[in-house]
């Protein structure tokens, strides 16, 4: 059964000097990404491309919606499964390769650092990596390959509560 799922959002660009794009090097970057529910994203170009610093630009969106898809489908594995994940932390990086004045992504690399319960078997923990990939519907969607590099730890064993021996 085939489901169609329906994502709407306003990109609003108002421009920041006289004469709106007439200058190429000079017109503002600056715009805002809302979505019902959701508040405001303040976005920009990235600074390389005359951006803002301090607002999130397209590629680092990606490169978000990429980590995000990943750690969300890892967990809903990992509970299907069992496993017991206690912290998941990404340093996600992506790599664009520009030439021409034209870019594109060359791969995203996620670097998800996973701490599970006591007891868990490590190897099955870090299996599950591999199989975000048929699920992620980000992932699914790009022409690039999203490798991971993954560190999984045992959480620590917690004491006893004394209360609780009595």
């Amino acid at each position: 059964m085939s489901r169609d799922h329906q994502y709407a959002l306003d990109v609003v660009w108002t421009p920041t000097t006289q004469g709106g794009t007439a200058d190429v090097r000079r017109f503002g970057r600056q715009h805002q990404v809302s979505a019902d529910g959701v508040g405001v994203l303040e976005g920009s170009a990235d600074p390389t491309f005359r951006g803002d610093v301090d607002r999130w630009n397209p590629e680092q969106l990606l490169v978000a919606s990429l980590a995000q898809c990943h750690m969300l489908t890892y967990l809903w594995l990992a509970a299907l499964d069992g496993i017991v994940v206690t912290s998941y932390v990404d340093h996600a990086t992506g790599t664009m390769v520009e030439s021409g004045g034209a870019g594109q992504f060359h791969e995203v690399t996620l670097h998800p650092v996973v701490e599970v319960a006591p007891g868990t078997d490590v190897g099955a923990a870090e299996s599950l990596h591999a199989r975000v990939g048929e699920y992620c519907f980000i992932a699914r969607s790009v022409n690039f390959p999203v490798r991971h590099e993954v560190q999984t730890t045992i959480a620590a064993q917690t004491p006893p509560d004394s209360r609780e021996a009595n």
